[in-house]
C-alpha cells in the first residue's frame, strides 16, 4: 500500500502522545479499581498457570540460559533477568486460557502487557501508582492499534493478536515505566513492530500461550533497547510496507484514535469465569442456563443447535478434541460440558479424561453449530430439542462489561481464591491479594513478589 488512508500519517506519534500523557493522579477511580482487578487477576491465572508443563519447560530452558535475576517468577520462590521473567509470566498467565479479553483488540492485553511491566517496576524499584500508570497506557494503546487493523488481521488473516498487538501494548507500557520521550517512545514501537508475531493456527497447542510471553518479552525488549538508544522508523503503524498495510485488509486510523464508550477502553475489560477461550463463554452461559431453568439431565436431550459468529470456526470449533488443550477451543465439547451440569470454572473440568468421557462424548455429538455472517464473536444462541419433542432456547452476550465494577471486584476474589489457595496456602493468598488492594500506596512491588513466591 503506497497511498495511506486518510487520517493515517502521523498516526504513530499521535498514539506515543496519548500514551505518554496518562497520569496515575488524572485517571478516574473506577479505571484504577479495574487495573488492580487485572493485576489480581493476572496474578492469579499465573500461580495456578505456572505448573502446567509447557510453562515448566520454558522454565526450564530459561534457567539453563541463566544471567542475573532481576525479577520474580510469579507464584514461584525463583528470580530471572527481566527479560526471561517476562516471557516465563507471560506465558504462564496464558497457559489455562483463563485471562482476561478486550473485544477492540481483540484478545488478551493484560497477559501481554502486565507480565513486561511488573518485571521492569520489580527491577527499577518503581511504586504501584507507576505501575498502573503504565499498565493503563499500555493496555490502551494495544486496543487502538487493535481496532486499527481490525477485523481483518485477526478474522481474516489469522494473526493472533495478544501475540501480535499485545506486543506494542507492552512496549508502551515499559516506555512509559522507563519515562522515554516522545521520539525513543515512537522507536519502541517500532521495534515492536518487527518482532510482532503469533499465529491463529497454533490455537489449541502449547504455542498459543507462548504469544503472550513473547509480545511481553518483545514489548520490554524494544523499550530497553529504545532506551539506549535505538532506532527504528517513527511511524512503524502507518508507513507503506509497515505493520498496518502488511498485517490487515483493514486499516482504519479513526477507529484506532476514536474515543471508546467510557472514555476508556480499560472500561470494556471483560474477565473470565470459564477456562476456556472467551468466544465458547456465551454458549455455555446459554446451555447453562437452560439446564438449571428446566432441570435438564443429559439423557433427556436429543439435540442441540448452537448459533455463534462466523469467525468461531476458525478459532474454537475442534469437533474432536483429544487433549485439555483442545477441549478449551472445541464449541461442542464445552456446551456438553455446561450441559452434564460440569462446572467450567473449574480447571480440573478440562482433562485429557474428559474428551474421552462417554457421556460427555454422546451429548458432544448431538451439537450442531450453525454459523451466522455478521454477529459479533460474543453472541450465542443455544437450542435445545427434547427427546420428548419439547424445545428450549436461549440467548447470550459475552461482550457486555460488568455495570457493578466492584460486585465485578468480589467476584474476581472468589476466583483468585479459588486458583491461589491451593498453590500457595491461606495464608499466602490472603497477604497478596491485599497486596495488591493497596497496590496504589506500595512504594514497591516487593510486597507482592514476598507474597506469590
Amino acid at each position: 500500500m503506497n497511498v495511506l488512508p486518510d487520517g493515517a500519517a502521523g498516526l504513530t506519534l499521535a498514539l506515543t502522545r496519548r500514551a505518554l500523557a496518562v497520569r496515575y493522579a488524572d485517571l478516574p477511580d473506577e479505571i484504577r479499581a479495574i487495573a488492580r482487578q487485572c493485576v489480581l487477576d493476572t496474578l492469579a491465572v499465573a500461580i495456578a498457570g505456572a505448573g502446567d508443563p509447557l510453562v515448566r519447560m520454558l522454565e526450564a530452558e530459561l534457567v539453563d540460559q541463566g544471567g542475573a535475576g532481576t525479577a520474580g517468577v510469579i507464584g514461584r520462590d525463583l528470580t530471572l533477568p527481566a527479560l526471561s521473567a517476562a516471557l516465563l509470566n507471560g506465558t504462564a498467565s496464558h497457559a489455562l486460557d483463563f485471562d482476561d479479553v478486550a473485544m477492540a483488540m481483540p484478545g488478551h492485553p493484560s497477559v501481554a502487557v502486565l507480565p513486561a511491566v511488573l518485571a521492569l517496576a520489580e527491577e527499577r524499584g518503581a511504586s504501584g501508582a507507576e505501575l498502573i500508570a503504565a499498565f493503563v497506557a499500555g493496555y490502551e494503546t494495544a486496543c487502538r492499534i487493535g481496532a486499527l487493523v481490525a477485523p481483518g488481521h485477526y478474522d481474516g488473516l489469522g494473526f493472533h493478536a495478544t501475540g501480535t498487538v499485545g506486543t506494542f501494548g507492552a512496549a508502551i507500557g515499559c516506555a512509559h515505566l522507563l519515562g522515554l520521550d516522545e521520539q525513543r517512545t515512537a522507536h519502541a514501537l517500532g521495534i515492536a513492530a518487527t518482532q510482532a508475531a503469533g499465529l491463529k493456527a497454533m490455537f489449541g497447542t502449547m504455542c498459543k500461550p507462548l504469544h503472550a510471553g513473547r509480545a511481553a518479552y518483545n514489548g520490554l525488549l524494544a523499550a530497553r533497547l529504545a532506551a539506549r538508544g535505538f532506532t527504528s522508523r517513527p511511524d512503524a503503524l502507518e508507513c507503506a510496507q509497515g505493520f498496518a498495510a502488511t498485517h490487515s485488509p483493514d486499516f482504519d486510523p479513526a477507529a484506532a484514535l476514536a474515543e471508546p464508550a467510557g472514555g476508556w477502553h480499560l472500561r470494556g475489560n471483560l474477565f473470565k469465569y470459564h477456562a476456556a477461550c472467551y468466544f465458547t463463554h456465551a454458549p455455555i452461559e446459554a446451555a447453562r442456563r437452560l439446564r438449571l431453568e428446566h432441570a435438564l439431565t443429559a439423557e433427556r436431550i436429543a439435540a442441540v443447535t448452537v448459533r455463534v459468529a462466523e469467525g468461531c470456526d476458525r478459532v474454537c470449533n475442534i469437533a474432536n478434541p483429544g487433549t485439555a488443550l483442545e477441549a478449551k477451543f472445541s464449541l461442542r465439547l464445552t456446551v456438553a460440558m455446561a450441559l452434564a451440569g460440569l462446572d467450567t470454572g473449574r480447571l480440573d473440568t478440562f482433562s485429557d479424561a474428559a474428551c474421552d468421557d462417554p457421556i460427555l462424548v454422546r451429548l458432544r455429538d448431538r451439537v450442531g453449530i450453525e454459523f451466522q455472517p455478521d454477529w459479533p464473536a460474543s453472541r450465542a444462541e443455544v437450542a435445545l430439542h427434547l427427546s420428548d419433542g419439547t424445545e428450549f432456547f436461549a440467548a447470550h452476550d459475552s461482550g457486555v462489561p460488568a455495570a457493578d465494577v466492584a460486585e465485578q471486584g468480589r467476584r474476581l476474589e472468589l476466583k483468585f481464591a479459588g486458583l491461589v489457595k491451593p498453590v500457595l496456602g491461606r495464608r499466602k493468598t490472603t497477604a497478596l491479594a491485599q497486596a495488591v488492594a493497596e497496590l496504589d500506596t506500595l512504594r514497591s512491588l516487593a510486597p507482592i513478589a514476598e507474597a506469590w513466591a
